[in-house]
Order: structure tokens, then sequence, then C-alpha cells
């Protein structure tokens, strides 16, 4: 219970309270929150205190508000460390959930300046372009569009991407062996074509990752990644 007589804030206390709720497991993500009225008469405080307390652990990402309904435990972020090469269909399921993918276009184009030359390839050259929605238990993650050389992937299509990783596909089928990674990250918002793939507000913070994946010294891969900024975080190890 919220003590009075402590030197601990009187919402710093009632935090405690409902983030020891949150870690234990009594309240889960998505779960609603008492409201103001009933946080007052159970712990004794003010309906200022209830407010002090909501507006913190809104700001730190633990709860989120809906107007008009009420006040939920946030959906726990994916914490993805960048110390080594990932997968983000083998991270979900490190995590114990279902990842999906939905290929929202695949065609064929010519590579333009900019992309001929983070590939490496002649300028016209044909590429795949893969635009996909990576999904973890039903909710929408990463917005994705991949370039990939046709002339290395001559096969792939959108079915086989639907029910197979593209890593998998390009290891098992045309026994590429991936040696490294770039990725750089830049915070953006997102706009509307992204904030509708991803079912968040047009605006909403999220990480542009743009990732260039080599065999060796030769580009296969190069995408650019909308991640939604309340879904991820990336912790970077420095020694």
């Amino acid at each position: 219970m919220v003590e009075k007589d402590s030197r601990l804030p009187l919402y710093y206390q009632l935090m405690d309270i409902l983030l020891e709720k949150i870690e234990s497991g009594e309240l889960v993500e998505n779960d609603q929150l008492p409201s103001e009225r009933e946080l007052c008469d159970s712990y004794r405080v003010s309906r200022t205190t209830v407010r002090q307390t909501m507006q913190e652990l809104e700001k730190q990402g633990f709860i989120y508000k809906v107007h008009g309904k009420g006040t939920y435990v946030s959906p726990k972020t994916h914490n993805q460390s960048l110390v080594k090469f990932y997968s983000f269909t083998e991270e979900m399921k490190k995590v114990g959930k279902l990842p999906t993918t939905q290929v929202v276009s695949f065609e064929k184009v010519f590579c333009d300046n900019k992309i001929a030359k983070l590939m490496d390839l002649p300028v016209e050259e044909e590429v795949f372009k893969i635009v996909r929605l990576r999904l973890a238990d039903q909710d929408p993650m990463l917005y994705e569009t991949s370039y990939v050389p046709v002339k290395d992937f001559k096969n792939l299509s959108s079915q086989e991407l639907e029910k197979t990783p593209m890593y998998e596909i390009f290891r098992s089928q045309y026994n590429v062996k991936i040696s490294r990674a770039l990725e750089s990250f830049m915070a953006v918002s997102a706009n509307n074509v992204e904030s509708d793939m991803l079912n968040i507000n047009e605006g909403a913070p999220c990480l542009m990752l743009k990732r260039i994946t080599y065999d060796q010294s030769k580009v296969i891969e190069y995408t650019i990644s909308i991640a939604r900024g309340d879904k991820f975080t990336y912790t970077v190890e420095l020694k």
C-alpha cells in the first residue's frame, strides 16, 4: 500500500505498485487498468497523484490511453541486439511469437542509379522489388521493401516468400551463405502508407532500417524496413 509517511512521493509509490503488477503478470498486455476513481479509492490517494502516476507510466511506455475508453497495459517491445546478424522470423520465434509474412507487391524493376550503386550492379539491371508486411501473432511489426538481383534468384516467387523466410530460401535453394550485413538506422515518422500498413497513426514515431546483405563481397539484398517505434528497441554492446 501507499505509505503516507514515506520519503518517496506518493505518485512514485503508486507507480511501483502498478509496475509490480505488470512485471509479475497480474496485469498483462492490453489489460485495462482501474479507473482514476478506483485507484483513488483503493490506495487512498488524490486524483492529482493518480494522474501524475499515469502521466509518468505513459511517458515511459508502460501504458497507453484510448480516448473515451480507458488506460491499458502496453504490449512489450522486442529488444533486438545488434551484436550479430539476425532474422525477424527467428527472433520472433525466440520470444514465443508466431511470425508471418504478407507479400504486398512483387515485381521486376530496373535498377535506378541509387539502387545500382548501393548493390554494385549496372544501371538498369533487373531486380526483384519485394514489399512485405512482417507480423508477429498477427500484429504488424515491420513494413519492408527489398531489392534482390533477378540473375541470382531467377525462380524466386511471392508464394514462396509467404511460406518460407527469404534467407532460408537463399540458403536452401540457391546455396547462398550470408557472411555479413551493414545496417543503418534513422528516426522517422510514419507516412500515410506505412501508418495504414502498420496500423498506427500517421506521424507516429518509427525507425527506418537500411540493410545491405552480402555473400562474401557480393551484395545479395538491399532492404529498407520501417519498424514500429512502440514495438522495437535496439541494443548495441560497446567494448
